[in-house]
């Protein structure tokens, strides 16, 4: 087996990765491939707390990927307020940005054009993520959907005790959803501890992470030999809209 098909069988195999395409045409235009440390990872921390548990996760991710050569950012979303999408379709006359321009979410869609991967993470409220978490990226993904599509994601959530898995199910779906590759770990992408120094001593939770950051870096690195070998997106269908109630 050579190294190209070496490749196309390790992505075809990872979860959800939806990047390949069967076709093989030598004239088909390539994709702009970014290589080493021009890769970066945008990540959103969910919590109201800057520097609290959800960012000690975030940043044991990103120290790997650092290792890795791959820039990161931690947006905080803090304690502002943010507002729903209300489902206007203005964005669809803006350019993929959203009708409000008050906020932190076309910056955030701004950025997402120009990173290569996604972290997303949240304190679990009543097994959910926070709910300035999902209002952002309501808007960010309805809005700018595109500058996400093809890329990879992870969900990173923080726990006392329970509600992790749910609320990591909750932010996969923006990935599903918008054909992203969705990038796991060696467990459940969960820490869980009261504050960051509890935290410090969920060792497995950690080690979680890192290997998450490793799996990520693993991923953006596949990708980029792909987009260098030829091998683009798949064209997607569209326009076929069955509704339940007619």
């Amino acid at each position: 087996m050579n190294r190209r098909q070496f490749l196309i069988n390790t992505l075809l195999a990872m979860g959800g990765i939806s990047l390949l395409s069967a076709c093989e045409e030598q004239n088909k235009k390539h994709l702009p491939a970014r290589k080493g440390a021009n890769m970066k990872v945008l990540m959103i921390n969910g919590s109201g707390h800057e520097k609290g548990c959800t960012y000690t996760a975030l940043s044991e991710v990103a120290k790997v990927l650092n290792q890795e050569g791959i820039e990161t950012e931690i947006i905080q979303l803090g304690t502002g307020a943010y507002r729903d999408c209300i489902g206007c379709q203005a964005c669809r006359k803006l350019n993929g940005r959203c009708v409000f321009n008050d906020d932190i979410v076309n910056s955030i869609i701004e950025k997402a054009e120009q990173a290569d991967g996604f972290v997303f993470g949240s304190p679990v409220y009543y097994a959910h993520p926070s709910g300035r978490l999902l209002s952002v990226l309501d808007r960010a993904f309805y809005a700018g959907s595109a500058a996400f599509a093809f890329k990879p994601g992870a969900a990173v959530v923080s726990a006392r005790r329970a509600g992790t898995t749910a609320a990591i199910d909750v932010i996969n779906k923006y990935f599903t959803i918008n054909k992203m590759p969705v990038v796991s770990s060696s467990y459940w992408n969960e820490v869980h501890g009261n504050t960051p120094e509890e935290v410090l001593q969920d060792k497995e939770g950690l080690q979680t992470m890192r290997n998450l950051g490793k799996n990520m870096a693993w991923a953006l690195k596949m990708i980029d030999e792909a987009k260098n070998g030829g091998l683009n997106p798949p064209e997607q269908e569209s326009g076929s809209r069955t509704n339940f109630i007619r």
